[in-house]
């Protein structure tokens, strides 16, 4: 028994053995008759039984599936910064988090056609809480991110998560990937929480903060989507929070979710991998001390690199001149282009709130706000 057997993904000697329980499960059969939709069942059936590694399972199969996704719910993905990384380094991607699955599943993804390692992904636990979802993220090299739980078992749990990343990156020669937060942006706002940083450096025992976080050689991953398919069921959540409630998940709420991530419209999406973080932690380490103050200007740098890097579409302009009534940036987007995503307000926006129809536009203008902040973005 190992320490990390309640949270790693399957070993490879595992990864048959679960194949084939849930090989007749209904949702089994319907994530490959969604990838592969002009193959007998008998076929991918077949495949699978002979199926031993994760990689095989991830590569024959998940990356068929995303390239379906790609297919039948946006106009393409396109990459940026990939050839600045190397094939044979494990590194640690700090991404934006704006969709549950596809955010990690888009980087694997381009990460194996560029040739290089792919991540094992953290998950939180309330997505994988079906049996079937376990195995298929265990399958898929993701592990487990305990939440809610009291302060010490937080504890305890944020040491193993930081062990188990130290591991993987340091001595499986394996790339992690997390989000900078706990749970998807909701306003558009990308904001790395110290408490993700915290919990990493944990990983450090003793050592200088930013000479360990330059051994597991950090790099932003900044993703956008053109639209976010999962933008109007973000707006009860939205709307508490304006009128200062305590927003209560619906029993499914994550798996809806996760499913509108995954069918809903997306139109472009854009995946830029960013520098490998090393003389900014230098500069860091001769301005503080302090590890609180040294993690807080950590949260800042990796900030300062999503944002700067986000890949601003159409709609972020359109929200942005809407939200403030103006026409700044109407060389950005076409009449048709307003017209459309104007009709996406309208129809997710019911009976015209105020409050939600500013939510929904802020959530798309955010980005441009951010990005105005380190440069001109007409």
């Amino acid at each position: 028994m190992s320490k990390f057997d309640h949270i790693r993904p399957l070993y490879d000697s595992e990864v048959n053995e679960a194949i084939c329980g849930a090989l007749h499960h209904p949702m089994m059969k319907a994530l490959m008759s969604f990838a592969f939709p002009d193959v007998e069942p008998e076929v991918w059936a077949e495949q699978l039984k002979k199926t031993h590694s994760k990689r095989d399972f991830q590569v024959n199969f998940i990356y068929s599936a995303v390239q379906k996704v790609l297919e039948k719910s946006s106009e393409g993905l396109t990459t940026s910064g990939f050839d600045k990384l190397d094939a044979h380094t494990p590194y640690l991607f700090i991404s934006n988090h704006r969709d549950i699955i596809l955010d990690t599943s888009l980087l694997n993804v381009s990460l194996f056609d560029h040739g290089q390692i792919m991540t094992a992904s953290a998950i939180g636990d309330n997505l994988v809480q079906k049996p079937f979802l376990h195995t298929l993220s265990r399958l898929n090299r993701n592990f487990v991110v305990q939440r809610g739980l009291p302060p010490r078992e937080l504890l305890q749990s944020s040491k193993l998560m930081s062990e188990y990343m130290c591991q993987l990156l340091l001595r499986e020669n394996r790339s992690v990937w997390i989000a900078q937060r706990e749970g998807r942006t909701k306003d558009g706002n990308d904001a790395t929480h110290p408490g993700v940083l915290k919990m990493l450096a944990m990983g450090a025992e003793g050592e200088s903060l930013m000479e360990y976080f330059k051994k597991v050689k950090i790099v932003p991953v900044s993703i956008s989507y053109e639209y976010d398919p999962t933008d109007a069921l973000k707006m009860p959540m939205l709307l508490a929070e304006a009128n200062d409630e305590v927003y209560v998940k619906d029993k499914n709420e994550d798996f809806t979710t996760l499913l509108s991530g995954i069918i809903g419209q997306k139109k472009r999406i854009h995946l830029h991998i960013g520098d490998v973080l090393s003389d900014e932690l230098d500069t860091i380490t001769a301005e503080f001390d302090n590890q609180n103050k040294q993690i807080q200007a950590l949260a800042q740098v990796i900030d300062d690199a999503i944002l700067t890097n986000y890949k601003l579409w159409s709609t972020n302009y359109i929200a942005y001149d809407l939200l403030n009534d103006t026409d700044r940036f109407k060389d950005k987007y076409t009449e048709q282009e307003k017209m459309l995503f104007e009709r996406r307000l309208e129809m997710r926006i019911d009976g015209g709130n105020e409050i939600l129809r500013e939510g929904f536009l802020a959530m798309y203008a955010n980005p441009v706000v951010n990005k105005m902040k380190y440069q001109d973005v007409v």
